[in-house]
């Protein structure tokens, strides 16, 4: 049977066609010193047809786990092999990442700013820029991020779940806790769900730290949904798969009061009602608290700053029908994705 040849496609003026791949810088607006920004895509156009899909991190310019994966997708030799076209946005707001901020010089969240204007705020321009060269022209989409600054996240796929397709990759993805999470006014996968583009929300690990864990995860994440949607061949030989679990909801606990945090539970804990938190205390010692959880769950989010005020979010806390099997399976992925004590930080080589 003969393969179907790819079409070329077309970013920014700029024509990819089959069996190549290009780097492509969209223009994000001058610095007030007069000096440009652009915004950096990878475009590999595969030699013969298949789908067309985006994957995209720091929207939010500190959250930079998802700027390694997309180096470590793109030096996968799988790609020579790849079917269709795969679109990589290592930086959407390259203005945030200069400055190690969340949000643009006009402290605009990008991802609030969707599907944006071309004659808008900076932000609502980036949003335009992207949505029109990117996302206008993918069938898929998966978007890389982080928990916000002094947070730290279980790798955990956020997708809307009442869409079949996007089920069907959210499973494909391969990490142990999946959230049926709602569309947020103004974000990207709203813009794109109103498109009609099934998409993913990765979230793992911390603002402005590269965290081993939740990269391996990603990279392998990333290439499971390709190989879902037979962007990449199978792999022959057998790998462990993960079956995750949906979470039925999730909620924060918060502090009653300000003080310095103690916490004893940690990211993937599994957690009984009443269980013992963290201890907030004055600098003395003099006056302690006891956080407890609500309900049972599993720890899906946590702070890593031990000074609190009254009201701060402590523990992001995911429910299950089943929370002893989505215990099991937080531990199980644990051993299979954190490194050996004898492995290099970095994993530049294939993965099968």
């Amino acid at each position: 049977m003969q393969r179907k040849k790819n079409s070329a496609i077309t970013i920014n003026k700029v024509t990819v066609e089959p069996g190549s791949r290009i780097t492509v810088d969209l223009p994000a607006g001058r610095l007030y010193t007069h000096a440009p920004m652009s915004m950096p895509v990878h475009v590999i156009c595969g030699k013969y047809a298949g789908p067309s899909m985006f994957i995209s991190a720091a929207i939010h310019g500190d959250e930079i786990n998802g700027v390694e994966i997309i180096r470590r997708i793109l030096k996968l030799p799988q790609l020579k092999n790849l079917r269709g076209t795969l679109i990589a946005v290592p930086i959407v707001n390259v203005h945030g990442l200069i400055s190690h901020s969340r949000y643009l010089p006009d402290r605009r969240d990008l991802n609030r700013c969707f599907p944006g204007s071309e004659k808008g705020s900076l932000a609502a321009r980036m949003a335009h820029l992207f949505m029109t060269e990117i996302v206008a022209k993918c069938r898929y989409g998966i978007d890389l991020h982080t928990a916000a600054i002094h947070r730290n996240n279980l790798p955990q796929i956020r997708a809307n779940l009442d869409d079949a397709e996007t089920a069907g990759l959210a499973q494909a993805f391969g990490v142990p806790v999946i959230i049926s999470a709602n569309l947020r006014d103004g974000s990207l996968r709203e813009a794109a769900d109103e498109r009609g583009i099934p998409m993913l929300l990765y979230e793992a690990g911390e603002a402005l730290r590269f965290d081993e864990f939740s990269i391996r995860a990603g990279v392998r994440g990333i290439i499971n949904v390709m190989r879902k949607l037979e962007m990449l061949p199978q792999t022959r030989t057998k790998k462990k798969t993960f079956e995750p679990v949906t979470a039925r909801s999730s909620s924060w606990v918060r502090t009653p009061g300000s003080g310095i945090l103690r916490p004893m539970v940690a990211l993937g804990t599994w957690v009984k009602k009443n269980t013992l938190l963290g201890v907030i205390s004055d600098p003395f010692g003099e006056r302690e608290v006891e956080i407890t959880s609500p309900f049972s769950g599993i720890v899906i989010g946590r702070t890593n700053l031990p000074l609190v005020n009254e009201g701060d979010a402590l523990f992001h806390i995911a429910r299950f029908e089943h929370v002893h099997e989505a215990a099991a399976m937080v531990e199980e992925f644990a051993e299979v994705h954190t490194p050996e004590n004898d492995q290099p930080p970095s994993i530049d080589g294939p993965i099968t």
